[in-house]
Formats: C-alpha cells, sequence, structure tokens
C-alpha cells in the first residue's frame, strides 16, 4: 500500500487540520500565521529550524521545519507550532555569526509576542554545546529556549528526532522549565546548556551531564525536575550582546600534548587573536613548552584560559595566575571557554573580571 501523504496522514488520525504556521526565512521581522481562534487557549511554541541530523534524509538533503512538525502530530495536542526556517546547514558548518543571528531572533520573538511559550530550536548534535551555551549566555528572557536535534536522520528506522521534537515542545510549555536557562532535550532527559556534553558519535544517549547530572526528565505523564542551576545566565548573564553587534573577537582553542615547544600558540598572539584557550591536560596541568608559551602570551595582553581534556573535575585556581593573565576554566570543557571568551572578548574584560566570569557563569 502506498504510504500517505503527510498531512493527509495527520488529518486522518486527529480528524484536523494541522496547526503549524510557517514563517519565511526572507522574512523573519514578519508576524507569524496566527491558529484558528477555537485553539488559542493552547500554549504557542516557535520552532526555529536550523537544519542538522534532525532534518535529514537518507537520500541527501534536509527537511523543511515545517515538514519535521507535520510529521508529529501529536504536537497538536500540546501547543500551537509556529515554524521558522534559519538555516539549513549541518551543525559542523556553525559559525558564531549563525550564534548572533539567532540570539538576536530569539530575543526579538520574546521581546515582541509576551504570549510565546517558549522557543524550540532544532540543530545538529555536533556543534549543538556551543549554540546552546552561547543562547544561554546572551537570551535576555525567563521563557524556555530548548534545544533539539537526533543521532538518526528522518528517514532511518526509528528516528529519534519526532520523539526529541515533541519532548522538547512539552517541555517548553510546562511552567517550571522558566527561568532554567537554555535547555537541551534529547532521549527524554532535560539538560542544561551549560553541563551537558556529547559523548557518543552513534548512540542516541549521547548527550549527557556526567559530573552534575540532568535537570530532569520527560515522562509519559508529565515533565519531572529534580535540580537548578547555580550558575548565573539568560537574564541574570553578564555577557549578553547588543542588537547592533555584528561579529565576534577571534578567541581559538589549542590543544596541548607531550612534547610541545607552544608555537601554536605563540602564532595566534600573533595574527591578532584576543585570548587563547588551551585544551590542556587533566586539571589543566600543560607541558613546559605550552606553558612557557602561555606565561609569555599572556604578558603581552593576551589572556590565556587553561581547560582540560578530561571530560570531568574543576581545575583549582592555584593553576592560573590572575596577575599574569592565566586564568582557568573551572568546570567548563575548552569549546564552552572559547565561548564565554568571545563574549568577555567583546565587551574589553580584563583577567580578573574573565576570571570572575568563568567561575559564575
Amino acid at each position: 500500500m502506498p504510504r500517505p501523504e503527510p498531512r493527509r496522514r495527520i488529518r486522518g488520525l486527529w480528524g484536523s487540520r494541522s496547526l503549524v504556521a510557517v514563517v519565511a526565512t526572507a522574512a523573519l521581522g514578519a508576524g507569524a500565521i496566527r491558529a484558528p481562534l477555537e485553539a488559542q487557549s493552547r500554549p504557542r511554541v516557535r520552532v526555529i529550524a536550523t537544519g542538522g541530523t534532525i532534518a535529514g534524509q537518507a537520500t541527501g538533503g534536509q527537511l523543511t521545519g515545517g515538514q519535521l512538525v507535520e510529521a508529529v502530530p501529536e504536537l497538536d495536542e500540546v501547543a500551537i507550532i509556529e515554524v521558522e526556517e534559519f538555516s539549513r546547514i549541518g551543525s559542523s558548518a556553525m559559525t558564531p555569526d549563525h550564534w548572533l543571528r539567532l540570539s538576536r531572533r530569539i530575543n526579538e520573538l520574546l521581546t515582541d509576542d509576551s504570549a510565546l511559550a517558549g522557543v524550540i530550536v532544532t540543530h545538529g548534535t555536533d556543534t549543538m554545546e556551543e549554540t546552546a551555551y552561547f543562547l544561554h549566555l546572551t537570551v535576555d528572557s525567563e521563557r524556555p529556549v530548548v534545544m533539539v536535534g537526533s543521532m538518526r536522520n528522518a528517514s532511518a528506522v526509528s528516528a529519534d528526532g519526532p520523539a526529541n521534537l515533541l519532548s522538547g515542545v512539552r517541555v517548553a510549555v510546562d511552567p517550571q522549565a522558566r527561568g532554567r536557562g537554555v535547555l537541551v532535550v534529547l532521549n527524554d532527559e532535560i539538560h542544561s546548556a551549560r553541563d551537558v556534553r556529547k559523548t557518543d558519535n552513534n548512540r542516541v544517549d549521547t548527550f549527557v551531564s556526567a559530573e552534575w547530572g540532568t535537570l530532569g526528565i520527560v515522562d509519559a505523564d508529565r515533565i519531572v525536575f529534580r535540580r537548578s542551576l547555580a550558575t548565573r545566565h539568560t537574564t541574570d548573564s553578564d555577557l549578553r550582546v547588543d542588537a547592533s553587534v555584528t561579529s565576534l573577537p577571534m578567541v581559538p582553542i589549542v590543544a596541548d600534548f607531550a612534547g610541545n615547544d607552544g608555537s601554536v600558540l605563540r602564532a595566534w598572539a600573533t595574527q591578532g587573536a584576543r585570548a587563547v584557550v588551551v585544551q590542556a591536560f587533566g586539571g589543566g596541568r600543560a607541558s613546559p613548552g605550552m606553558r612557557r608559551a602561555a606565561t609569555d602570551v599572556a604578558a603581552e595582553g593576551v589572556p590565556v584560559v587553561m581547560a582540560s581534556r578530561v571530560p570531568e573535575g574543576r581545575i583549582l585556581a592555584s593553576i592560573g595566575s590572575i596577575e599574569d593573565g592565566i586564568l582557568v576554566a573551572g568546570d567548563l570543557p575548552p569549546h564552552k571557554a572559547r565561548v564565554l571568551l568571545m563574549l568577555a572578548a567583546l565587551q574589553g574584560r580584563g583577567a580578573a573580571d574573565i576570571q570572575r566570569l568563568l567561575d559564575t557563569h
């Protein structure tokens, strides 16, 4: 029997038309199409589609955000869904310019539409951590922003994208999700953008918050939260970005290794890096050559942040020296420390202030 066309399948199962409102990328400032009046009692959620495996197909190409939503008819029971196309790329192609545009768009939506319950961002998993943490530091609202993705493409057997999208929307409309910062929801788990890490290239349970644990879970009958963050974010962040900003400062990550002579770190400093993150050994310890280079570069006024390649364990303050411009990432991994440093460099923060931000955000 031929497979039914998606919209007809939704009608056949639910007896009502789809309530998806699509907003064209070319008209980002335009208001979304509203659902019929009889549906207005349900909360409204904006889905911003950026691409990634969740939209991918085995034959190539990517589904639109509207197609992703129409494939999950259960969403009509949870919220009125509005869809906006932001990009259609794999997350390995995401750049800081994308972060700025996405943050600015989400802030516009949440500022201009006080009745919007929350925002979902569909995103690839390769750089989801960086995008999520950037939004965690720059979105100025207590309303939920939830990142969802998948490890299996949309045409795969047992694709996990539809379930993750449904779980993400359920979290976004739950009153408990307010004020918890940007959330990452996959595999029925709710993670903080600050703590979550991708740990496996293939498994659907790849996203974990191993050191501090999940914030909550998505059960069949309800959303359960069991933890809140002590660090600053969103409305309490010191790192929000003015809407006029169009680019971020250059902040590279340099990996340490046995026998490193520090030449790569020195080269980045001569190329105009505003700060540098060193992916050091466990506990932030570095090879002698890297440590000498870090000391020299920091003495020239370029802050150097020591982060660890080991997934868990806070770097002790004694590893750094604020007076010498060598700072420590604490429990932030190198790629998230870089996100914070880019924002701090944008604001012209000094070494002591940057260390305070690393400790509190």
